[in-house]
């Protein structure tokens, strides 16, 4: 079963809005793009703009601010709307093996 915070994240995604959490003590703000299994546990596929990291922020569009994270992971979690954040680079994700919602392009 899907956890409040799961479904939090899917509205974002299916709304294309920013979803502010804190993950491994650091406040994050990102867009999510994917979401679903990854190995049977549920995990997220997010663009992080803003906030915090311990690898630490590339500038705004570039392909350093990809994050993999395992959605039990995620704290404070809350939704906004906002500008959305991306990197204009196209790859096959690999950070979510079934996948529940993508953003629509």
């Amino acid at each position: 079963m899907a956890s409040q915070t799961y479904e939090l994240i899917k509205q974002a995604v299916l709304n294309k809005q920013q979803v502010v959490a804190t993950y491994r003590g650091h406040r994050r703000e990102m867009c999510p793009h994917v979401l679903g299994l990854k190995d049977g546990r549920l995990q997220a596929l997010f663009y992080q703009f803003g906030g915090a990291s311990s690898s630490g922020l590339g500038p705004d569009g570039s392909d350093e601010n990809w994050r993999c994270i395992p959605v039990s992971g995620l704290g404070e979690v809350s939704v906004r709307a906002g500008d959305w954040h991306t990197a204009p680079t196209r790859w096959e994700q690999t950070c979510v093996d079934v996948v529940d919602v993508e953003v629509e392009w």
